[in-house]
């Protein structure tokens, strides 16, 4: 069996935006509903597609753990109204529709993600895990071409391989590589002067923090220009730096579930009339249709 774990929080933004883009090429009106109705249709989709064990990961709230670690960190504060209202709706017409849903509060969906595909890689059962998002937080969870990342839009596997196509370093060290590049969608900014090659090219030798040398004279990494002042800040600020790495790791202690609890038995009694309230009749006669 294969195992889909869905970013529903990113899906939901994929949706919204796609819609909106296609609304401005046809003229057409928006519905205030457009966005959950998209996730739930590319989920239908993907069980219609032969999908078994599908588990769906959202953020019911944007704020996590990781705020209490930096003050800096995103919270829901500047995003759409229309988004935030739908990620509840969202995620009660998963739940109707049979599928497994974890809201996160405490963690955040990356979490109940990273958790979920290592539950499903201990199962000798799964033959692959594909986590269905090209978030670049999910390639420290890919392990060869057993637990990869699926890029829907692009229709693209992220293996081991495409870990270090993008990033050119191991899939086990992009907490620190975004301890020290940053990221700035989450809110944490890195440290200075700690740009994208450089960083890689000193991970690609040192895989982590703790194994970079304290004295720059020592790094043995070609090419690398500044080396000297990169050491320095690193010194300077490496508590910072393990910080930021904490907050950029997946928390793999989130309650999923087990493998079999995954499986799609098909939607509850309530969707039909969840879809109703949608005004898209027809998607539980889909989802009917197909447990059936």
């Amino acid at each position: 069996m294969k195992v889909h774990l869905v970013d529903g929080t990113y899906e939901l933004f994929r949706q919204h935006f796609g819609s909106k883009n296609r609304r401005g090429e046809s003229g057409s009106d928006s519905g205030p509903y457009d966005a959950t109705i998209g996730v739930l249709t590319s989920t239908l989709q993907l069980i219609e597609d032969g999908a078994t064990h599908v588990g769906v990961a959202s953020d019911h709230v944007i704020e996590s753990f990781r705020n209490e670690l930096w003050d800096g960190y995103k919270t829901s504060e500047g995003m759409l109204p229309e988004l935030l209202e739908q990620i509840p709706l969202m995620e009660e017409g998963l739940m109707a529709m049979g599928v497994t849903t974890w809201a996160m509060v405490q963690w955040e969906a990356d979490d109940a993600l990273g958790a979920a595909a290592a539950v499903a890689d201990a199962d000798e059962r799964v033959e692959q895990v594909l986590i269905v998002t090209p978030d670049k937080d999910l390639g420290q969870c890919v392990k060869g071409r057993r637990v990869v990342q699926y890029d829907r839009r692009k229709r693209e596997i992220i293996d081991e391989d495409g870990v270090r196509e993008k990033f050119g370093i191991e899939p086990e060290s992009i907490p620190d590589y975004l301890g020290l590049v940053g990221d700035t969608a989450d809110g944490f900014p890195g440290l200075p002067g700690w740009g994208a090659k450089s960083t890689a090219a000193v991970l690609a030798r040192y895989t982590h923090l703790e194994n970079i040398p304290t004295e720059a004279s020592l790094w043995e990494v070609e090419g690398l220009r500044g080396a000297a002042k990169l050491s320095k800040t690193l010194q300077d600020n490496m508590e910072l730096a393990v910080l930021f790495r904490i907050i950029a790791t997946v928390d793999l202690d989130v309650p999923v579930g087990t493998v079999d609890e995954w499986e799609w038995q098909g939607p509850t009694d309530d969707f039909a009339a969840f879809c109703d309230r949608m005004g898209v009749p027809a998607l539980a006669g889909r989802a009917a249709a197909l447990a059936g």
